[in-house]
């Protein structure tokens, strides 16, 4: 039976997310990619496997190279998720906002 990989469980390796993090900013081969790691090519190529999956990271052929890149589609919607959270910690945060200015009004 072929496992599904949760995409919490992949953007939680510390690895995985600095390898998200460099190819944010560029596309990159997963030998250029281990340089960035004290690890191995193959270790870094399984973390890529994981992000690619998960649909996190995409690929593309240049001749005999594969450069990994990072796909903002799959980001937008982990963004979209934790934006309900946002919404419910910015609320949380005026209402003590609020709450600490009555206090300080009440001690003058």
């Amino acid at each position: 039976m072929e496992q599904r990989r949760d995409i919490f469980q992949a953007i939680a390796d510390p690895t995985r997310r600095a390898i998200m993090a460099l190819i944010a900013l560029q596309a990159m081969t997963p030998n250029a990619l281990a340089e960035h790691f004290n690890t191995s090519r193959q270790a870094v190529s399984k973390h890529i496997k994981i992000l690619t999956e998960c649909e996190l990271v995409k690929q593309e052929q240049h001749g005999r190279e594969i450069y990994y890149s990072l796909e903002i589609k799959k980001m937008k919607e982990i963004d979209k998720w934790l934006d309900q959270f946002r919404k419910l910690w910015e609320t949380q945060f005026n209402q003590l906002d609020k709450v600490l200015a009555t206090i300080k009004k009440q001690k003058k």
